[in-house]
């Protein structure tokens, strides 16, 4: 099974000028953009019109290496200590659910591992070190 971790930003409403500026800095591809509004909407969570042009999920190809990112929402806390987080991109929700399990022994679950429209399976946990972790399987559709 394929396993790969990718460095994932955490911005504060800046990941479209971050992408740019990387783009250029370390002549980067942007591979993939959606911002929150792009999403499909969810009746139950309202999005805030200050949350629509704000980055959900971006990828940028740097050399043979990927860099993801993504604002956060309005209202949620950021500061330099969770702004990096590793995303663990699994073959398999059979992978994800064992590497999702495994991490979150003695840490804390922040997002279940559940079907996303983005995946079908995604999860987020904080180990027991602080490290957190976004666990991602890629979609073979």
């Amino acid at each position: 099974m394929t396993v790969r971790l990718i460095p994932y930003l955490m911005m504060d409403g800046n990941a479209k000028e971050a992408i740019q500026f990387y783009e250029t800095a370390l002549e980067a591809q942007l591979l993939f953009s959606q911002t929150f509004g792009d999403m499909p909407e969810n009746p139950e969570f309202p999005l805030p019109a200050e949350a629509r042009d704000r980055v959900a999920h971006a990828t940028l190809k740097v050399g043979d290496s990927e860099l993801m990112f993504s604002d956060t929402f309005p209202g949620q806390s950021h500061s330099a200590g969770n702004q990096v987080t590793i995303c663990i991109t699994a073959d398999s929700p059979e992978k994800a659910k064992k590497l999702y399990e495994a991490l979150q022994q003695g840490g804390q679950v922040n997002m279940p591992l559940q079907e996303t429209h983005f995946s079908p399976a995604y999860g987020i946990v904080t180990d027991k070190f602080g490290v957190v972790f976004q666990i991602y399987t890629e979609s073979h559709r």
